[in-house]
């Protein structure tokens, strides 16, 4: 299994552009997000092999927002985490789907994993400033367009893509005094 400062080192020389780098940095985050998925999703490979693709997408659209100066499995699992939760609400949208042979979605509740997403994310954006806060709730959370956001509050574009970029910064450094390393 690949180690925190291996893993940082094969991205950081993927976004200087060495190709190679990335696509090792890929292949061994597949082998971390394997095992991630595997222990949550207990007798669906199929859908745990789903959702390392799907979260391997992320990492690599995303890549340009990992901040180096911060833990970069926490950057990983989160968004892991998020693709999870996802996969879960869209499973419980199908009725009844089964996570572990006949065991029904509805026992496990993906709700109170979702409740607990939700609440994390609630206290860490309160620890941002009001015009933070609004920017990352309206344009990332409830996806309207930066111009929307902007007629809604008042704020100009600019300032709606500034206080996006600074506040979601201040997370990833919050997220990253919050996990282990």
């Amino acid at each position: 299994m690949a180690d925190e400062a291996h893993l940082r080192a094969l991205l950081l020389k993927g976004l200087a552009g060495e190709e190679a780098a990335h696509r090792a940095f890929l292949t061994e985050a597949a082998a971390l997000l394997r095992g991630f998925f595997r222990n949550r999703l207990r007798g669906r490979a199929e859908d745990a092999e789903d959702l390392v693709q799907e979260t391997l997408v992320a990492l690599h659209t995303r890549r340009d927002s990992y901040d180096p100066n911060y833990p970069l499995t926490a950057w990983v699992f989160a968004i892991a985490r998020y693709r999870l939760i996802d996969f879960l609400r869209r499973a419980k949208h199908r009725n009844h789907a089964s996570l572990d042979g006949g065991m029904d979605i509805g026992e496990i509740d993906p709700d109170y994993a979702a409740s607990d997403a939700k609440r994390d994310l609630n206290t860490l954006l309160a620890r941002l400033p009001d015009k933070q806060q609004a920017a990352i709730r309206l344009v990332k959370l409830e996806e309207k367009s930066v111009k929307e956001a902007a007629e809604e509050t008042g704020f100009s574009e600019s300032d709606i893509k500034i206080s996006i970029h600074r506040g979601m910064k201040t997370l990833m450094r919050l997220i990253g005094e919050a996990s282990p390393t």
